[in-house]
């Protein structure tokens, strides 16, 4: 038996008041893809971070072809192969591909004892690595920031690859990703895998583990729960591994109890991606809204909440005819809106709870411009306690918490604001199963139990028909399909995406 390529063994890692790992042993092999799994806050982000240099261990080892290495910073890392690309790319946007590609790092010429950058070996090796994963049709003269992120995130394999990485770290890769440049995105996955690199696949969506992986390991508050053979285990295993119980319903939903319309549109246009929209949604459902990235589905929402203010069209709410050119007003008028962003749309993430969970309704907590603290701490705990935020307290930064409950934040910043409304953009994405079921259930809750009207908009077809009492499907800015819940199915809401076809109200 060889040694593995990479191999921890007993990490350990403290922070003040949280023991963020506590034993965990990981190993990965040249040519395999292990994925690494787990909650938010299980410790994955932790592991790889001493991985690459950021932190150091206050236990355990790590070997490298069977020897002890110990890394005081990324560039030790870096040095001995171990190459990360995080979630947020690093990328300078003014730079070239090429320069980004070799940045700190470019081949030189020598003049006596002069050095310059070698710009010709610099663009020639840029299109080599390129080339190396099959991609011939970029630039490497182009500036980075005129690329969108799937580009940019080739880039930044290019960049690990120009370090002679043996092992790369892939944390949530298509988290941001077209559909078109996740499958580009497998193929150099692929690629890199017959060629020896290890790699390091951290994702939330288990599809994808299945898809790619070779072995899984799972962490769960910080310890080593255990490794599994892809082709041995299932999902429904791996969940219990992570979430430490079984998730029998993913969509907990109560049945419905529709009401009357809360939100009525007719024919509304913000040209180029609504156009001529009708739709309804009444108190006590929740109506998904469905469709291909680029089918106008953010936009529609953001037409409805004021944030880019219709051209044409009627919008009702309750019966009445409003007209809305700003969030302020739709926040009046009973409208909540959580965005698909929330780290840079929905909270001030340097801020604590209390501070958030209060943004919305900061006037009514407020009295000659100075706020209820007192009040405003009562909202903070009620949200936490309603909404089971996972937090020592009112006062915890919000940066530090997990995704899912950063999402429950968000929910019960809006909710203070009593709305008739709730507009929720792609509720669970880059959340764990579990914060996705407490999500789901949550959504569920306060529609039949709060009569709360909820247009969702998601991605992922399992939640839209898991959730959903009608699901709705746009394309190119057009309602092009609606179907009840008994008949909606993988099938026809995606024959729907794939092709323009007209609104049918029965089906």
């Amino acid at each position: 038996m060889t040694n593995p390529t990479l191999a921890l063994e007993n990490i350990s890692k403290q922070f003040p008041g949280v023991k963020a790992l506590d034993g965990v042993h990981f190993d990965i092999n040249a040519g395999e893809v292990h994925a690494l799994l787990g909650e938010n806050g299980a410790g994955k982000s932790t592991l790889i971070k001493i991985v690459s240099g950021v932190y150091k261990s206050d236990t355990g080892s790590i070997r490298i072809d069977g020897q002890a290495v110990t890394f005081n910073n990324p560039r030790e890392a870096q040095g001995k192969g171990i190459a990360t690309i995080y979630q947020e790319l690093s990328l300078y946007p003014e730079l070239t591909v090429a320069e980004n590609i070799f940045i700190g790092h470019a081949p030189h010429r020598s003049f006596g004892p002069l050095k310059v950058v070698d710009w010709g070996t610099v663009y020639e090796r840029a299109r080599e690595l390129l080339a190396s994963l099959n991609i011939h049709d970029l630039d490497v003269r182009r500036k980075v920031g005129s690329l969108n992120v799937g580009n940019r995130q080739r880039v930044e394999i290019a960049k690990a690859l120009s370090i002679n990485a043996r092992v790369l770290i892939m944390d949530e890769p298509t988290a941001a990703l077209t559909e078109t440049d996740v499958e580009r995105l497998f193929e150099i996955v692929r690629l890199l895998k017959g060629q020896g690199v290890g790699i390091i696949y951290i994702s939330h969506r288990l599809q994808e583990v299945f898809e790619l992986a070779d072995r899984a390991t799972v962490l769960r508050d910080g310890q080593y729960v255990g490794t599994k053979a892809v082709k041995d285990t299932s999902e429904d295993e791996l969940i219990s591994m992570m979430v430490g119980r079984t998730i029998d319903n993913l969509f907990p939903k109560l049945p419905a109890k529709p009401g009357e319309p809360v939100l009525e549109i007719r024919n509304l246009t913000r040209p180029p991606l609504t156009r001529n929209v009708s739709l309804t949604v009444r108190a006590g459902e929740i109506v998904g809204l469905s469709g291909l990235v680029g089918s106008g589905r953010s936009e529609l929402a953001q037409v409805i909440f004021g944030m880019t203010p219709a051209q044409s069209g009627e919008i009702y709410i309750g019966g009445q005819r409003v007209h809305i050119n700003h969030p302020a007003q739709a926040v009046k008028l009973g409208i909540a809106y959580v965005p698909e962003d929330r780290g840079t749309q929905g909270l001030v993430k340097q801020m604590n709870i209390r501070e958030n969970a209060s943004l919305a309704v900061l006037r009514a907590l407020s009295r000659a411009s100075f706020i209820k603290r007192g009040e405003e701490r009562t909202l903070a705990k009620n949200a936490i306690q309603q909404l089971s935020i996972r937090a020592y307290g009112t006062e915890q930064i919000v940066n530090k918490l997990s995704g899912g409950n950063q999402q429950k934040v968000v929910i019960s910043k809006w909710l203070a604001s009593k709305p008739k409304l709730l507009i929720m953009d792609e509720p669970t994405r880059g959340i764990d199963v579990g914060a996705k079921s407490e999500i789901h259930r949550l959504m569920s809750e306060l529609a039949v139990n709060q009569g709360l009207a909820i247009l969702m908009i998601s991605s992922e077809l399992p939640e839209v028909l898991g959730m959903s009492d009608r699901v709705l499907v746009m394309r190119e800015g057009q309602l092009v399909a609606e179907f009840d819940r008994t008949q909606a199915t993988q099938e026809s809401v995606g024959a729907a995406m794939m092709r323009v076809q007209a609104v049918n109200g029965s089906s």
